[in-house]
This record gives C-alpha cells, structure tokens and sequence, in this order.
C-alpha cells in the first residue's frame, strides 16, 4: 500500500484497527480461497474471516442466491417480524440439522454477531436459574462487549472494558493444569460450601479455543463438564461461534462428544456468506423470554436468512463437507506435525480445519505470518503471548490451495529460523 493511501486510514479511522497492520495491504476482490489488492496481487487466505467465510469468499452458489434475493426487493429489514426467508430458514435449520440429530432446541435471532449470541446465553441463563454467577475458562474468548468479555480470559482486553467485570468464576480449562485433573478442582469447589464459589447459572465453553491459542478440549472432558452441569442444575452453554459450522469436522464441534448443551450459541459462518447473523439454540424449556425481553434492530437480517439457508442445503444435506473437512484438517497436522520434528520449540495441535502450530518463543509466530504475508498468504496468531500460528481455511479450499499454502509456511517457518 502506497503511503497515498495509507493516508485516509490513519488520519481517519480509529488506532483500534488491528489486523490492517499485519496485513497493509489495500485489499480491492475475493473469490474462493484468494483475495487481490488494488495493485492486482494475489494472496491466499489461511484467515477466512476469522472464521465467518468457511465457503469461501463470494461462494457462486450463496451469490446467486442473495443476487436473486435482492433483485426481487425481498425484505432487506424485518426486525423480528415473520418474513418467509426467515421461515424457510427456520425450516430448513429443523430439517437439516435439529431433528437428523435429535435436538429438540428453539431457535433465537439475536444481534447479527457472536457477542450478542452470547450476551443473550448468559441473560437467559440467569433468568431461568434465577442465579448470577457464571463459570468459564481459562484461555477463553467470548466477545468484546461488557456480558461476553467477562467471560473473556485475556487480560488486555479485559481491561479495556473500563470497568469491573464481575459475576464470574475462572476454571481450568482441558490440559490448562499439565496433566492434573481440571475438572476435579471444579466439583470439588462446587460441592464445597466453603469454597466461595457461589452455585452458577451456567458454565460457558468453546470444545476448541481458537484465539486462546488453538486448546482442544477432549471429548472425555467434554462428556465429564456434561454430567457435572447436569447432576448439580448447572446450565451448559457450548459457545460455537467460530467452531461450529463445520470448522472441527461436523456441523456442531460438540458432536464428537456426544453431548446435547442446554444452550448453544452460532454466529460467524452461519450466514454462509460472510454477512452478519448470529443464532441462539436453547432446550424447549428454556425458552422463558418475555416478548421483546431481548431485542436488537439488526436481529432480523434477512439476505443473511436467505444465505444461511442456501449454505446449509448446499453443504449440509450430506457427509462430504464433513469428510472432506477431517481430511484436510489431517492434512494440515502432518505437514505441522513435520516441522515440528524438524525445528526444536515447535509443536502443533487443533481439530478439523483449525490447526495451530505453536512456538515456545512467542516472537517467532509472529516472524512466521509476517514472512507468510510477504510471500503472499494470510495467516494469523492467537494464544495468550502471540505464540501460535492459527490456520482457518475457507472449507471448500481445494487440496492444491492447501499444498500452496502450506509450503508457503514451511518455508515461513524455515526463514525466520534463519534459514533461506
């Protein structure tokens, strides 16, 4: 980017932006896996949009699609009133993805985003257990405003709230104790009465915590934090914003443990094509909301509806997306699996089609995406020190896209080792 026109974004907009100055870049189209600058270079994309583009950026079929959509004036805006996009959303989430696994849930349209999904899991978990406190986890990250950051593990962003953030309880997440058990400190202190830990609404989850550094929980753990939610009255809330959608393998992260949370949240790619929705699932019974006791303008974002749906029946109505997924996903880990056998300090872990390749010195994570970026791919960080290399593919990459990248990294990984 030209120093022009790097001109307009630093006297204009916000110090906030972040992930321009890992990126400068004046990105102009997309398509697929690939994204050009306004210069015309290509780069491909290991980002995906945070998760939010798992078909791809301007996937054909969801274009056309919001193409017809638009061109026929459907309803752009409803708020919460019943639009037949909406119905035909609703209709096809009940077909193809709650009775063929025998989820019996009620479906919520909150604000178009993650945060607001989660913001309206912990105020109905409070409402219906009628009690406060919330339990999450260590390393874990639920969104940016004030319900979802408390739950939030990082402490930079947490203090940027500004104010207390109060009503919960952190605890070890899966393998966050070397080894010890995590789920034995927290029954213990739930059944102590002297522990100070007062009986919670619920416990919030991801089953993996992709900016908390790609932690996999396994699904013995995830099974076991089931039962002990369910033997004391302790609400199960699975976050599957940037998860689900088929990131781990099936539509649902939770699904390889066979467990049914009380309440799930979805956002990110459940739109299909990168627009803004977001959805809560809740148990039958749990539906105690008055009407308009949650709202939001947005919530009603109907070309996404048309999308969402489009996405589910193009992609979910079979296994291929799924397997195609696992193999990718396995694909990933050999080739992070190899450079963790042939540099010290690297190791990798993830699920599906998140993989993270993790670098006991913090800084070299960082070397790696900035070489990555400059040979022309997208590739981000996350964990509590930077110190893990994130992969979030579009879903529908193809393999050769996948080798390209990934010999880009291997030799990322090489070159701020020093090498050529």
């Amino acid at each position: 980017m030209t120093t022009a026109e790097m001109t307009v974004f630093e006297s204009l907009e916000s110090n906030v932006r972040g992930y321009c100055r890992s990126w400068p870049a004046l990105f102009d189209t997309a398509s697929g896996a690939w994204l050009r600058d306004g210069s015309g270079r290509d780069y491909l994309d290991f980002f995906a949009g945070a998760g939010a583009l798992n078909y791809g950026h301007n996937n054909p079929v969801l274009k056309e699609a919001l193409i017809d959509y638009i061109a026929r004036d459907g309803i752009t805006h409803g708020l919460d009133m019943s639009t037949v996009a909406k119905r035909e959303l609703l209709e096809t989430i009940n077909k193809v993805l709650l009775d063929p696994r025998g989820l019996d849930y009620k479906v919520q349209f909150p604000g178009p985003t993650g945060a607001n999904a989660v913001e309206s899991a912990l105020k109905l978990a409070r409402k219906v257990t009628g009690r406060t406190s919330i339990l999450n986890f260590t390393n874990a990250f639920h969104g940016m405003t004030l319900g979802a950051l408390s739950v939030t593990g990082n402490a930079t962003k947490r203090a940027a709230a500004g104010v207390p953030l109060t009503h919960v309880n952190p605890m070890p997440y899966d393998g966050y104790l070397d080894g010890a058990e995590s789920l034995a400190w927290m029954e213990r202190v739930l059944d102590d009465n002297s522990s100070g830990v007062d009986k919670p609404a619920a416990v919030i989850v991801e089953t993996v915590q992709g900016e908390g550094g790609v932690n996999v929980a396994r699904a013995q753990w995830l099974r076991q934090l089931s039962e002990v939610c369910a033997a004391r009255g302790i609400l199960l809330i699975v976050d599957d914003v940037q998860m689900g959608c088929g990131r781990t393998g099936p539509f649902f992260s939770f699904e390889i443990a066979g467990i049914t949370p009380d309440i799930v949240t979805l956002s990110k790619s459940i739109g299909g094509y990168g627009m803004p929705l977001a959805l809560v699932l809740m148990k039958r019974e749990l539906d105690q909301w008055a009407p308009g006791e949650h709202n939001g303008t947005f919530r009603g974002n109907n070309p996404a509806f048309v999308t969402a749906r489009v996405a589910l029946e193009h992609y979910w109505t079979d296994n291929r997306l799924e397997e195609s997924t696992l193999a990718k996903g396995e694909k990933i880990h050999k080739s992070f699996e190899n450079l963790s056998e042939n540099f010290a300090g690297v190791s990798t872990r993830g699920r599906g089609m998140v993989q993270g390749l993790v670098f006991e010195d913090a800084s070299e994570a960082g070397k790696v995406s900035s070489i990555a970026f400059e040979e022309g791919l997208l590739v981000e960080t996350s964990g509590a020190e930077d110190q893990v290399v994130k992969l979030l593919p579009p879903l529908t990459i193809t393999d050769d896209e996948l080798d390209h990248g990934l010999g880009i990294l291997d030799r990322a990984v090489a070159m701020a080792r020093g090498g050529n």
